[in-house]
């Protein structure tokens, strides 16, 4: 539905200017992996229709699984979609290739204050911005009347077994650590266990680490509070055309993310995957990425094309001064096994 306003315009546009590249029956294959609900409806058919190709398109739940998954050999993919602290992590231990601009001239449209404020990789060495957006707190208003934007919410038993945090280690040790005053990025051991120490506490009121049924749970009324992605609250508030569920950013700080494009070392396929990622920030798609992911696409050529209310929404295009509370999610270098051992302990906590 979201994506109808672009299909006719940007489908008989990207046909008329692709070539499609070898017959149907030897169409070569490429392999992506990407997060779950994160690319327009008939996006998928029309690459393949463009460029005479077959996509087989996998998923996952969190950068770990990705990052476990290929470290462990799984070997194959083209096209994979790392979140930015990741990419300077999996590209010092040699796991991805250098891009070749020359190969993707769309790269132009690439909004370059994004890539200034919020980039990790500046330059675009290894990875291309697909999508930055906020992690903050999603409620409903009609349960939850008296809401504070703090993740001191968590502490709320009598909202126990209403609310949950995403699976995701550096999400929900950093809501802890921005409570305690601190950096989300902290390598202070006493600070990490501390932040640990706190979501032990918070735990006994969620009902689960959860990073895709939250958006359901919170349109049946099942979760009261969920910790979510600006989009994805966004989309479920559109679908459901809930006026009652409210995304807040709290008042101790939240994170910033940016979710890239990127090509492992060894991928099969690299000239195609090289005309996906190119094809990725053509204006029209990524137009369609906006209205229907509801995160920000850092293409200036894309703005255009979208809807005012989409321009307009500052759940999308969050205003700087809003920014500011924020703070980037970056590597942790060898500093990282702290956060596993403190993760371990908050999963095994009873």
């Amino acid at each position: 539905m979201k994506f109808s306003r672009f299909f006719s315009f940007a489908g008989s546009a990207l046909l008329a200017g692709f070539f499609a590249g070898c017959g149907r029956d030897d169409r070569p294959v490429l392999h992506v992996y990407n997060w779950s609900d994160y690319i327009a409806d008939g996006l998928i058919a029309q690459f393949e229709e463009a460029f005479g190709c077959r996509v087989v398109y996998d998923t996952f739940e969190s950068n770990e699984a990705l990052y476990a998954k290929l470290q462990a050999g799984a070997a194959g993919y083209d096209v994979i979609f790392p979140s930015s602290y990741y990419v300077s992590l999996m590209a010092e231990q040699g796991m991805l290739q250098r891009l070749n601009h020359a190969n993707m001239p769309h790269l132009k449209h690439v909004d370059p204050a994004v890539l200034a404020a919020v980039s990790l990789d500046k330059e675009m060495t290894f990875s291309v911005p697909y999508m930055t957006g906020t992690t903050g707190i999603a409620y409903r208003k009609d349960r939850v009347p008296d809401f504070e934007a703090s993740w001191r919410v968590y502490g709320r038993s009598d909202l126990a077994g209403r609310m949950t945090f995403l699976d995701d280690m550096r999400e929900v040790l950093g809501a802890a650590l921005k409570t305690l005053g601190h950096s989300l990025n902290s390598t202070d051991p006493a600070e990490v266990n501390a932040a640990a120490d706190l979501v032990i506490e918070w735990k006994r009121n969620i009902a689960r680490f959860e990073t895709v049924g939250y958006k359901a749970g919170i349109a049946s009324g099942e979760f009261w509070v969920v910790q979510g992605y600006n989009g994805d609250v966004q989309m479920v508030i559109e679908d459901n055309e809930d006026e009652d569920i409210v995304y807040a950013l709290p008042e101790e700080g939240f994170a910033i993310w940016e979710d890239t494009m990127a090509i492992p070392a060894g991928a099969p396929n690299v000239e195609l995957a090289e005309q996906f990622i190119n094809w990725m920030h053509s204006p029209e798609v990524a137009a369609a990425n906006i209205e229907f992911n509801y995160y920000h696409c850092p293409n200036t050529a894309a703005y255009a094309l979208i809807s005012d209310e989409v321009r307009e929404d500052e759940m999308v295009f969050v205003p700087a001064e809003t920014l500011a509370r924020g703070e980037q999610i970056r590597d942790l270098g060898e500093h990282l096994s702290l956060y596993n051992r403190a993760w371990d302990r908050v999963k095994s906590a009873h």
